[in-house]
């Protein structure tokens, strides 16, 4: 790979070498991995804000040995009008040649990668609604350590905000990827997305009590309020109401079923606490992995 931009159409194979090796990163926790990229800069190049990609994403590349300059689009020259290209193409001549960028429009990260140079990477951490694969990645890994390596016996739900997430695109493309079981996607109908392809092979309803029955993993999704219209959602307490994740609900999985969420949460709204921070809740787990995904991809983008 010269970039990651995105999960959709990466052969099953790529994807389980990336976390199989993330997997290798997080068995051998305490080795000194800093000679796989000493010497090589890595830019964050964060124009919306972030808090466990952009930090996770600095740790691995620290455990590599990569020098790592932090971009705050708040204090630099985006604010006097330099557009997302020229930030790109200066930090580059500066001798930069790994870029980890999230941004707010579609396609936004694909398009800086046709500008950057040959031997430049550009990783995603999300682009508008479009993507977010080491998310997609480090969903995948948090899922294999509890459930196993063969996802055809999976049951899988997907629950909450779909059209305007990244998150859930990522995921979709790979759990079909590696081959899911059964895929179910649940949501008020107004923020399920249109009829574009992204819940190809899914079960798809609004009945939430319905979908959960026999599930082996529930990946609640932020309501993201920040990029939604006015009135896709009637109220928080409707909301909560129909899609909530609570314990009563929760009993409705499979008894080891599993709850995961990208972060950060609504607590009360699309999860309650009890869930949230309960047994069955992989969260922090999915926090945690997500510095040796993103090892795994850095290394496999820059390491020389």
């Amino acid at each position: 790979m010269q970039h990651l931009l995105t999960l959709e159409g990466m052969p099953r194979d790529t994807i389980v070498a990336l976390l199989d090796r993330a997997q290798a990163f997080v068995d051998d926790a305490d080795a000194d991995h800093r000679s796989i990229l000493a010497g090589r800069a890595i830019c964050t190049l964060f124009f919306e804000p972030s808090t466990r990609t952009r930090l996770s994403f600095q740790r691995a590349a620290q455990r590599l040995g990569a020098d790592v300059l932090n971009f705050d689009a708040a204090t630099s020259s985006t604010t006097k009008g330099e557009t997302a290209r020229d930030t790109l193409k200066t930090i580059e001549a500066m001798g930069v040649h790994g870029f980890v960028v999230r941004h707010a429009e579609n396609g936004a990260v694909a398009a800086l990668a046709q500008a950057a140079n040959p031997g430049t990477a550009l990783l995603n951490a999300g682009d508008g609604r479009s993507a977010h694969p080491t998310q997609g990645l480090l969903d995948m890994l948090t899922l294999r350590q509890a459930k196993g390596a063969d996802f055809s016996k999976l049951k899988v739900l997907i629950v909450g905000d779909v059209r305007h997430s990244r998150v859930a695109r990522s995921d979709l493309h790979a759990l079909r990827a590696l081959g899911a079981g059964e895929i179910r996607v649940c949501g008020p109908k107004s923020l399920l997305p249109e009829d574009d392809g992204t819940l190809a092979g899914c079960t798809v309803t609004q009945d939430f009590d319905a979908a959960l029955d026999g599930i082996d993993a529930v990946m609640m999704l932020r309501l993201q309020r920040e990029r939604m219209a006015e009135g896709l959602v009637a109220s928080l307490d409707d909301y909560r109401r129909d899609f909530g994740l609570t314990i009563a609900r929760l009993k409705r999985a499979s008894g080891d079923a599993v709850v995961l969420h990208p972060g950060p949460m609504n607590r009360g709204v699309e999860i309650d606490d009890e869930v949230a921070d309960g047994p069955q809740s992989l969260i922090l787990r999915q926090v945690a992995n997500g510095v040796p995904v993103r090892m795994a991809v850095l290394e496999a983008l820059l390491h020389v």
